[in-house]
């Protein structure tokens, strides 16, 4: 069978229609070989007409196999009990897998367990003979000749891990308007040795498409999160805010933690929760001025504020850590602005990546990008901050919030954000936002009538949100569909 070509056009004539799959076991040929000479007939215009099918199909596991081969593990116990009996440990010890023989033989009334004997208990035939229904389903289904087997038995040796329902991927292929069950291949080049022989007189030439546009080139794809980030970031500059720059992983454990009024004993400072570097292990070069400041709200207290009230130390804000929160950048930026006089109101923005010592789930990863908006101007209240956040959340077409009070170390009140996820199917968070402390800003030197709100959510909890994705891991990381990335469309958020 050098050319399965012919067969597969000879079937077709005969036939009408063939599943290249089923075509494959009845002439007892790797099922690769048949698609491949689908593939090369479909090089010749319209000798055949081919769609894919997608489907299932069951195979024997190897534990199955055996089964199979030798007997089910009841079937096995059974032929091991002898007429008169056999002591339920000697049975135990004869037969592999006996323990589950021996439940499944009891269950089908072949065996029993005699205990009045006062000693050992004895395992005795019930019947003279068995017939054993296991081994010749799955020998049937190993023939895939399935009549006969139930979808319950099926279900049943699914859950003894005896088969396994495998995807299958075959090609309905049926005749073409152009059907011929000879085939040659159309020449592509006019040669010299043609026109002086003339056998380009006889020759079938492929058409040529003067119109077509040619192979593209192959380039990069933008991932979806980047697709995503565009559309959240042109929001913010709409709405008039100005971006931060972000380009630094590595915080001190003072601009990270500290700074943000989140007290040296707190939990998220603790490995658990926050990934330290080792080399180099401390920073240097703080702004003494307002360190001091901080190290005394802390312990001493401050501003109107008792502080703490506990022994702040150096050593543990030198910490170098991957920051957890773009809100370091943010505490950088507000001391900056600070540092100006006047001041003037601001809008800041930021999305980058973060990192926390986060356990996996459908909805955590250990990296994650934040996005965070902050507002500093005077009088702000807490409905400016659900004004914005519920402005900002409706351009990216999210309109089912809800806030529930909560508790931060650098925002008083707090409030978390959650949507309802529609692939979920249930109200997940998708941010945290407040007004930040005084006992933060104060030692910036921000005037004391100034009011900072700031709200942060994920990228890609919102994304997974509009795109209807269950498990983060589906949307980044090491198991993505690499072909979601390609065939992923421009986003375009419902502004």
């Amino acid at each position: 069978m050098a050319d399965y070509s012919e067969f597969i056009l000879t079937e077709i004539d005969k036939v009408g229609e063939i599943d290249t799959l089923s075509f494959a076991r009845k002439i007892n040929v790797d099922h690769q070989k048949i698609v491949g000479a689908v593939k090369s007939l479909q090089t010749h215009s319209d000798v055949i007409e081919v769609k894919q099918v997608q489907g299932t199909s069951l195979q024997l596991t190897e534990e199955g196999a055996r089964v199979a081969e030798n007997g089910s593990y009841e079937a096995l116990v059974f032929k091991a009990v002898p007429e008169n009996g056999i002591t339920q440990a000697e049975l135990m010890k004869s037969v592999p897998n006996a323990k589950i023989g021996v439940g499944k033989a009891i269950q089908a009334g072949w065996i029993e367990i005699d205990k009045s004997t006062g000693s050992e208990p004895r395992v005795l035939r019930k019947v003279d003979c068995i017939e054993d229904n296991v081994q010749q389903c799955l020998l049937k289904i190993k023939d895939l000749a399935l009549d006969g087997v139930t979808d319950a038995t099926k279900a049943e040796y699914k859950k003894r891990k005896l088969i396994v329902e495998v995807k299958e991927t075959s090609f309905k292929v049926r005749k073409g308007p152009n059907f011929s069950l000879t085939v040659a291949k159309p020449e592509v080049d006019l040669t010299p040795q043609m026109i002086q022989n003339g056998t380009w007189k006889t020759k079938q030439f492929k058409p040529y498409n003067f119109d077509a546009m040619g192979v593209a080139p192959e380039c990069g794809h933008l991932h979806p999160l980047l697709k995503v980030r565009t559309q959240y970031r042109q929001i913010f500059l709409e709405m008039g805010f100005a971006e931060m720059p972000t380009n630094n992983f590595i915080e001190s454990s003072f601009w990270n933690f500290d700074a943000l009024f989140v007290p040296q004993k707190h939990p998220a400072r603790d490995a658990q929760d926050t990934f330290f570097i080792s080399d180099p292990q401390n920073a240097s070069a703080f702004p003494m001025e307002y360190l001091e400041k901080v190290r005394k709200v802390h312990a001493e207290g401050d501003f109107c504020s008792r502080g703490y009230m506990y022994d702040w130390k150096m050593e543990e804000a030198e910490k170098n850590v991957l920051r957890t929160h773009t809100t370091a950048v943010s505490a950088r930026m507000l001391y900056k602005l600070a540092q100006q006089r006047p001041f003037k109101p601001v809008k800041y923005f930021s999305i980058d990546r973060v990192f926390r010592n986060e356990n996996l789930d459908a909805t955590h990863l250990a990296e994650f990008h934040q996005i965070e908006g902050v507002v500093a101007d005077y009088g702000l209240t807490l409905g400016n901050l659900m004004g914005v956040i519920n402005e900002f959340f409706k351009k990216l077409g999210i309109t089912k919030l809800r806030f529930k009070p909560a508790y931060n170390p650098y925002t008083e009140p707090s409030m978390e954000i959650f949507s309802f996820h529609e692939g979920l199917n249930k109200w997940v968070e998708v941010g945290n936002s407040g007004m930040f402390r005084p006992e933060m800003l104060l030692p910036m030197g921000l005037p004391e009538d100034v009011s900072v709100i700031a709200w942060g959510l994920s990228l890609e909890r919102p994304t997974m949100i509009k795109y209807k994705i269950n498990n983060i891991r589906d949307l980044i990381g090491p198991k993505v569909n690499l072909q979601m990335v390609y065939d992923n469309p421009i986003c375009r958020l419902d502004k």
